[in-house]
């Protein structure tokens, strides 16, 4: 699958955000080794610290349907570019990356700015 088609599939996962406490929409497509694919969008609670991330929500989907390795995941916000993953996810995505590494996706303009999550997270935990 190209970035283009997994970026465009992230805005639409966008739009099902659950986001009336920011107001901060984000959609999330992840893409495994296998090359299936999965979205999710952020779902906000009323008890902050209980909100999901739209790229922790995708990748659950992933592990829930037995992929254990994501090759890349585009991240979309409509309210801003480059919507960059939080520090939590892109931990959860160290966890996760291929062999090769995760791709990381993001929406600059009409551009696609491509970086990779060992860039976003240097020396990520491992056990």
């Amino acid at each position: 699958m190209d970035y283009k088609t997994l970026m465009e599939k992230a805005i639409e996962a966008s739009k099902n955000a659950y986001n009336r406490y920011s107001n901060f929409a984000v959609g999330a497509c992840v893409l495994t080794e296998n090359d299936k694919i999965y979205k999710g969008c952020n779902f906000e609670n009323a008890s902050f610290g209980l909100s999901i991330c739209a790229e922790r929500n995708a990748v659950g989907s992933a592990i829930a349907d037995g992929e254990r390795k994501i090759k890349a995941i585009a991240i979309y916000s409509p309210n801003t570019d480059n919507c960059y993953p939080c520090g939590a996810c892109r931990q959860v995505l160290h966890e996760f990356k291929s062999d090769n590494g995760i791709d990381v996706i993001l929406k600059q303009g009409e551009e696609l700015n491509i970086r990779t999550i060992d860039e976003l997270l240097p020396e990520g935990f491992n056990l």
